[in-house]
């Protein structure tokens, strides 16, 4: 069997493994986390159930259209049929799962399923698709450490599956600079990586540069956590191990480790197409010792497991990939094509709605402007209305208080011939009064009795008019000053027609004197200061 395939096998195992258990648990598969725990606790003993489970629930994830949780289970299915050697079914769901990753345009699950081909492509001798994939799935994460959408941390998983390539295609130099870069983003409490497995790959490398020492201190420093925690993962420690002892000459210290991970592999049903690569190792030891017999043993059964694990990967049965890669790019031609007619499509959806919003647009604002220019007229209109009525309520005021005036005006001028009539009259009185002779007493005594009847007539019609002129001012006196007497009002009254005290003495037919003091009493029921004139407050009422 041709030593690359032996080495590609291991690498790709310890690849398959470690990356898988990282990336399969850092995606957390939703559906059921209780049945997730019994798919793995069976993925290795009884391979076919767990498969049987994963199917029931892609089906189901599909049926709901919950298309991320389908990739990782798609995922998951992988690494079930890698794990038991049989690489065309990984192969095929790996790729099923980037289809569907890329149509629901989950970058994050892209950049997982390309790191998951390159581990295909390595194993199956295709160096340049592995790197590509490989540096495909970097720069995708590199990308989302960028926009914020990734931990940059993460990107210590994309570099330690870059150790593990270059490992497997024995390049330790370059498998140590991807080791110094993943140690760069790593950090022990974000559980990207278990740093086990960076030791594990620090191990090799060590080996390699015949550090044997060390090598084996980190060895025994790393098994309790394998023993405690994935002891299936021992298959390969062992192995390496073994290959140190060997590489030391110490023979039944490397027949023991060879046993060891012999042992596991079989109780745990894990690597098994790892076991050809071991009985081929302990067939040279058992040489180097002259033990043909074992020696015999044991290369017997590494050829019979090569058939029947490494077969997949020979040269007659390797253009089934090549097969299966033309499949595979004339099924993605057509899945592009489909897309291109898609995006068509929506552009011209695209274009019409666009053309349908534009008109929409269009129609809204020309209501808008006819809404605007309607509602300016009418408020131009009402605004010339307003001011209108405005003018006109003034000028009513205005002419209202002009015929007041006019009327206040009349008024004053009937009182003052009321007061010369009066003081006529008065005189009129004290002659009649005084005489006698021709004239009657009784005569005499009528006549004053109907002079002072018509004078309280003649202030009772005044009243009337100056009420019926000034009932504003009537009702304003009344509301704020309700306790006035009739005397008292028609002071106010007389006051508001701006007749001097003299006058007013006349009009009531009283002193002068009693007219300041009857003006004093007004000022004091008025509540007025002696700041306040008596004749401005009455005139603003």
């Amino acid at each position: 069997m041709n030593k690359l395939v032996i080495i590609l096998s291991t690498g790709l195992f310890l690849v398959s493994h470690s990356i898988a258990c990282a990336s399969i648990d850092s995606l957390r598969l939703q559906f059921d986390e209780g049945s997730l725990s019994r798919i793995r606790n069976v993925r290795n003993s009884d391979p076919d159930s767990a498969l049987g489970m994963l199917s029931k629930y892609y089906a189901e994830t599909m049926k709901k259209k919950n298309y991320p949780e389908a990739v990782q289970i798609l995922m998951e299915m992988a690494y079930v049929y890698g794990n038991q050697a049989r690489y065309r079914e990984a192969y095929d769901q790996s790729w099923k799962a980037l289809l569907l990753a890329d149509r629901i345009g989950n970058d994050r699950l892209k950049a997982e399923i390309y790191m998951d081909l390159g581990r295909r492509y390595s194993y199956f001798k295709r160096r340049e698709e592995a790197l590509d994939y490989f540096n495909k799935s970097l720069q995708i994460n590199r990308d989302l450490v960028r926009e914020g959408k990734l931990n940059k941390t993460s990107l210590a998983r994309n570099f330690y599956a870059l150790v593990a390539t270059f490992r497997e295609l024995d390049e330790p130099a370059q498998a140590r600079r991807y080791l110094d870069s993943c140690l760069v983003y790593y950090k022990d409490d974000v559980g990207v990586i278990n740093r086990s497995f960076l030791k594990f790959e620090q191990a090799y490398i060590e080996s390699k540069r015949q550090n044997y020492q060390i090598a084996l201190n980190l060895f025994r420093e790393i098994e309790p956590w394998f023993l405690e925690h994935y002891p299936s993962y021992l298959v390969l420690v062992y192995t390496y191990w073994g290959d140190i002892f060997r590489s030391m000459d110490n023979y039944e210290e490397g027949i023991a480790y060879y046993a060891k991970a012999l042992k596991f592999s079989k109780e745990y049903s894990s690597h098994l197409d790892f076991t050809p690569l071991i009985h081929e190792r302990m067939a040279n030891l058992y040489l180097s010792r002259k033990n043909y017999k074992m020696a015999y043993e044991s290369q017997t059964k590494a050829k019979i497991l090569n058939e029947i694990y490494f077969d997949s990967r020979s040269k007659i049965n390797r253009p089934l990939l090549e097969i299966q890669d033309a499949f595979r790019i004339e099924k993605e031609r057509g899945e592009q094509l489909l897309k291109k007619q898609r995006l068509i499509e929506l552009e011209h959806q695209d274009q019409v709605g666009a053309l349908q919003k534009t008109l929409l647009i269009l129609s809204l604002l020309f209501l808008i402007i006819i809404g605007v220019i309607s509602y300016g007229s009418l408020r131009a209109r009402h605004k010339a209305e307003k001011e209108l009525m405005q003018r006109k309520r003034e000028l009513e005021k205005q002419q209202d208080e002009e015929l007041i005036e006019l009327r206040n005006k009349e008024l004053t001028t009937s009182a003052l011939k009321l007061i010369e009539k009066d003081e006529l009259l008065a005189n009129l009185k004290k002659d009649l009064s005084g005489k006698e002779g021709d004239v009657s007493p009784r005569d005499i005594k009528r006549a004053i009795k109907s002079i002072s009847v018509s004078n309280t007539q003649n202030w009772q019609e005044f009243e009337t008019r100056f009420v019926s002129v000034n009932t504003e001012f009537y009702q304003q006196l009344h509301e704020r000053f309700p306790d006035l007497t009739p005397g008292e009002q028609k002071l106010c009254a007389l006051i508001k027609l701006n007749f001097s005290s003299k006058e007013i003495a006349r009009l009531m037919g009283i002193s002068v004197g009693s007219a300041h003091t009857t003006r004093y009493r007004l000022r004091k029921k008025l509540g007025l200061s002696r700041d306040e004139n008596l004749t401005e407050f009455i005139s603003g009422l």
